[in-house]
C-alpha cells in the first residue's frame, strides 16, 4: 500500500463514531474482543468484529491471539503520522500568527 492509501484507510476508520469509541476503550489498556462486545452491547458481535477489522486494516489496532482470546491493542502511530503531516504544520503556523499579533500589540 502507498502512504496515501494508508492515510486514507486511517481517515476511513476514524470517520465512524463507533470505531472512535472502540479506540477510546483501547487507550488505557488492551481489551479482548469479548470484552469489547460486552461494552458495546447495543451492537451484535458480528458488527463489533467488522469495526475491529476496519481498524486493523488501517493499522490502528494490532491483534494478538492468546489461546482462544483475541487481544486488541491500540496502535497510535498512524494517528501520530496524520498529526505530524497536517496538524503540526497548522499549529506551528497558528502559533507564529499569535506571536506576531503579540509583538504588534506591544508596539
Amino acid at each position: 500500500m502507498s502512504a496515501d492509501s494508508d492515510i486514507d484507510a486511517v481517515f476511513k476508520a476514524l470517520a465512524h463514531p463507533r470505531r472512535r469509541l472502540i479506540l477510546d476503550r483501547l487507550k488505557d489498556r488492551p481489551q479482548t474482543t469479548g470484552w469489547l462486545c460486552e461494552t458495546f452491547s447495543d451492537m451484535d458481535r458480528c458488527t463489533v468484529m467488522q469495526h475491529l477489522k476496519v481498524l486493523e486494516e488501517a493499522d490502528l489496532v494490532i491483534v494478538r491471539r492468546e489461546g482462544r482470546e483475541r487481544w486488541n491493542y491500540l496502535n497510535a502511530l498512524p494517528i501520530k503520522a496524520i498529526q505530524d503531516r497536517w496538524i503540526g504544520d497548522y499549529a506551528a503556523h497558528a502559533v507564529g500568527l499569535l506571536g506576531r499579533l503579540q509583538a504588534d500589540l506591544k508596539d
